[in-house]
């Protein structure tokens, strides 16, 4: 089981983003304020769910929040300012978009740039531990996923509708094969010597 809140004192909002360790695509973050008594049996960290289940998740989050936003950051920005300040950037622009203003935030991770002068708090690997910053996973999630799958109508050689942009062995080879496309991260490797030890899975997003 979840925790509702990590403090009583402030409206809290959980953030979490999607899609830091990929080749391709935008990176997206969610921002999600819950009701503190809010809870649910099967809610949790994105990464531990099927996709069915992601998305029946989805409407339920969007449902029953008090306030909730996604908001994205491209390729050719995460390029330019690489994409750590990206998944910042992409959080606070999630926050700026929240109908309702929070007192706190919670971040899934172990950094965070400070949001205008709202305390906040990370968490590792909070998207397993906290309700909000699970809903904020899953949100992020879905939503780039969807991203993607559009994009994957425009250029079905890489795989997008499979790998959503991650790194796996025949998103690589592909990329080998036909170059970049107009929506790959020049700022990332493509190749790896290690690859070969993932049997063509792509890498956790903590690797990136």
């Amino acid at each position: 089981m979840l925790f509702s809140f990590y403090q009583q004192e402030f409206i809290e909002a959980g953030c979490d983003e999607a899609g830091r360790g990929c080749l391709a695509g935008p990176v997206f973050a969610a921002a999600v304020i819950l009701p503190p008594d809010f809870k649910h049996k099967q809610l949790t960290d994105s990464k531990q769910l099927c996709e069915t289940d992601r998305y029946k998740l989805r409407k339920v989050i969007e449902k029953r929040a008090i306030a909730y936003a996604v908001a994205q950051v491209d390729h050719e920005e995460i390029d330019r300012i690489n994409i750590l300040n990206a998944s910042f950037l992409a959080m606070h622009k999630a926050l700026d978009l929240l109908q309702v203003r929070p007192g706190f935030v919670l971040i899934d991770g172990n950094r965070f740039k400070k949001y205008q002068e709202i305390p906040h708090a990370c968490i590792i690997k909070g998207d397993g531990k906290y309700y909000s910053i699970a809903a904020a996973s899953i949100l992020a999630k879905t939503y780039r996923d969807d991203f993607m799958k559009d994009l994957a109508a425009l250029h079905p050689e890489y795989d997008w509708c499979s790998n959503k942009g991650y790194p796996t062995v025949k998103h690589r080879n592909a990329v080998l094969q036909y170059g970049f496309s107009p929506f790959h991260r020049r700022t990332f490797r493509v190749t790896d010597p290690q690859l070969d030890l993932f049997n063509g899975k792509p890498l956790a997003e903590t690797e990136y």
